[in-house]
């Protein structure tokens, strides 16, 4: 018996596409239905919130988790992938490289720095699962899987910026959604950390902008979704803070 977005604490963002906020860190998942399967974006900080995502993705489609899209690789946003046994895991390129060996030990480092429990950073570095697909450039997929009124929806390598592998996810509809991952953050000032790109990020925007559009609803690797007035706002104000010129 599948639950509605309302009663399961998602926010539903269109219609098959709902986001929710996760405790701890305000990390986004999202979750993208369609006639033959079913996407997750991002995977939470740790088995058991991957666990809980996927039992929330369960009770609210009838149905298992196929596709897994991680938007870069940040622990509060891969750790919870081995949770997910049997999904088609996706990447920009080079992420898998990420993930491995001393990008393994620097992940959980993070994590644990970032308040984590050691054990769990342990047990989710252990399990830690890369992706298998490697987007370059464009990738489309289908959620319908032949069954009829399925959704095809975009996967688009469009970093470097928060890091060197930033992927975006453009679900079309009306609205159109994009999952931003965190080249976009609503509830803080986005995060430049050893592994950003300064001074190709605003680029990266510009180029969520061409994906989502004038109307699209953008939605943040953490805080509220947004539009594209706030993209553009926060693009200036990196260009900026950075010193790139267009």
């Amino acid at each position: 018996m599948t639950v509605t977005w309302e009663e399961s604490g998602w926010e539903q963002v269109a219609a098959g596409v709902g986001r929710c906020r996760l405790p701890g860190w305000d990390c986004t998942a999202g979750l993208v239905v369609g006639a033959g399967a079913v996407l997750l974006v991002d995977a939470g900080s740790s088995l058991g919130e991957g666990a809980r995502l996927r039992a929330q993705a369960q009770a609210l489609t009838g149905r298992r988790v196929t596709h897994l899209a991680l938007t870069h690789p940040h622990f509060d946003h891969v750790l919870g992938a081995a949770a997910f046994a049997g999904a088609e895991v996706f990447g920009a390129v080079g992420m898998d490289t990420a993930l491995a060996g001393r990008g393994r030990e620097e992940l959980r480092a993070d994590a644990v720095r970032h308040g984590l429990d050691a054990r769990a950073a342990d047990e989710a570095v252990d399990a830690l699962v890369r992706p298998r697909h490697a987007v370059r450039g464009e990738w489309t997929l289908d959620l319908g899987l032949g069954r009829g009124g399925g959704r095809q929806v975009l996967l688009a390598n469009v970093g470097p910026g928060h890091t060197a592998h930033d992927l975006a996810v453009l679900v079309p509809g009306d609205p159109e959604v994009v999952f931003c991952g965190d080249l976009v953050e609503e509830s803080g000032e986005p995060q430049a950390g050893p592994d950003a790109v300064p001074s190709h990020w605003p680029a990266a925007l510009d180029r969520l902008l061409e994906l989502g559009g004038e109307d699209a609803r953008y939605v943040p690797g953490h805080g509220a979704v947004v539009d594209a007035a706030f993209v553009r706002a926060q693009r200036d104000a990196l260009a900026a803070r950075f010193g790139v010129s267009r």
